[in-house]
């Protein structure tokens, strides 16, 4: 008779767990992304770095937020996963367009730099969430 294989031994697939960490790297490829993009833009001037990082810095926020919601409730029926779901991803966009009103609006930081901040950001997210 073989041996019970121990817990530590089994390989156990776990989506959630298997999901928070391709949203862990995603918000982590963002964050490098958006650094990249503002110290191209510092040639333009700080407030164009700035503006980039603000613009990049809230899709990864909102990134993390959605993902801290989205995932973080662990196995539940359906319609409170679905819930969840919904509730991150509204949240990240609200994150999102609050962050660029008060960036542009307020801190006046250039609109084009902010959003190329942003489209960095979500090219990138795409590009992350696309290679496993």
């Amino acid at each position: 008779m073989a041996p019970i294989p121990r817990t530590d031994e089994l390989s156990v697939h776990n989506p959630l767990s298997a999901g928070r960490r391709l949203a862990s790297r995603a918000v982590a490829w963002q964050a490098g992304a958006t650094a990249l993009v503002a110290l191209a833009l510092l040639a333009f001037g700080v407030p164009h770095a700035l503006g980039a990082l603000v613009g990049g810095g809230a899709v990864a926020a909102g990134g993390w937020l959605s993902r801290a919601i989205s995932l973080g409730g662990g196995i539940a029926p359906a319609g409170g996963a679905l819930a969840r779901l919904l509730a991150g991803a509204m949240l990240k966009w609200v994150l999102v367009f609050g962050v660029l009103a008060l960036g542009i609006g307020l801190g006046g930081f250039p609109p084009l730099a902010v959003l190329a901040g942003v489209l960095v950001a979500l090219v990138v997210q795409v590009l992350a969430m696309a290679s496993q």
